[in-house]
């Protein structure tokens, strides 16, 4: 994407109130372009591979093809879209679902549209965004999962800390390379290495896992900007 471009964006959601509520939500923010709607999951999945957007805002609860099965085809296709999930559902087990099927944040449909529009904006930029009410509800899911597999941070090297800390700050992979003064590339690796130790399959997991860590104290350079 051009740095001057908006972000374009597709809503997957089978309710035509909702989408009609975020596309006008949207509108709002120059840096937001919606370029499509799908009211299903096998409609989204063919709306993003045509039209291949930047973010895709997805529901879980919908007939037919679900939210956690829409996630997954998404990923499968090597799309380059990071994916929100919006939802009524702040049940522990569809929040870990979502995220270890590939969500780079999960959003309630019942907050302020202000604080909607602000979070998607973040997400946009590579933030990891997820409901605050949730946090504590994701930590203990994956505490407890910790302590059956006996998860530290002990074999990352110094820089996988460095990168997990930056990871709990929610910063995108461009800001962890300007922070650290290495490629963006190399972050990359760096975090795909991160993630196999720690036995994580997914950024947003690790981030989460890491806050209930106080890894955020941990940062480079005493940077600590929150989630």
């Amino acid at each position: 994407m051009h740095a001057l471009s908006p972000c374009s964006v597709i809503i997957i959601d089978d309710h035509p109130l909702f989408r009609k509520g975020v596309s006008q939500l949207l509108a709002l923010n120059d840096e937001l372009h919606l370029i499509g709607e799908a009211s299903s999951g096998e409609e989204g999945l063919e709306l993003a591979r045509a039209l291949e957007p930047d973010l895709i805002l997805l529901d879980l609860n919908m007939k037919g093809m679900n939210g956690i099965e829409t996630l997954k085809a998404l990923r499968e296709a090597d799309l380059a879209a990071r994916i929100l999930i919006i939802t009524v559902s702040d049940a522990a087990d569809d929040l870990v679902s979502a995220i270890r099927a590939g969500a780079d944040g999960y959003l309630l449909k019942d907050m302020e549209p202000e604080e909607l529009l602000e979070r998607i904006v973040q997400a946009q930029r590579g933030r990891i965004v997820i409901s605050e009410r949730l946090n504590g509800l994701l930590a203990r899911s994956l505490r407890d999962e910790a302590q059956a597999a006996e998860r530290s941070i002990a074999p990352l090297t110094d820089r996988e800390k460095d990168i997990l800390a930056c990871l709990a700050s929610g910063l995108s992979n461009k800001l962890i390379a300007r922070d650290l003064n290495i490629a963006e590339g190399t972050v990359k690796v760096h975090i795909k290495n991160m993630l196999k130790k720690l036995k994580f399959r997914s950024r947003l997991e690790a981030a989460v896992w890491a806050i209930d860590q106080n890894m955020r104290n941990h940062l480079p350079q005493g940077r600590n900007t929150g989630i």
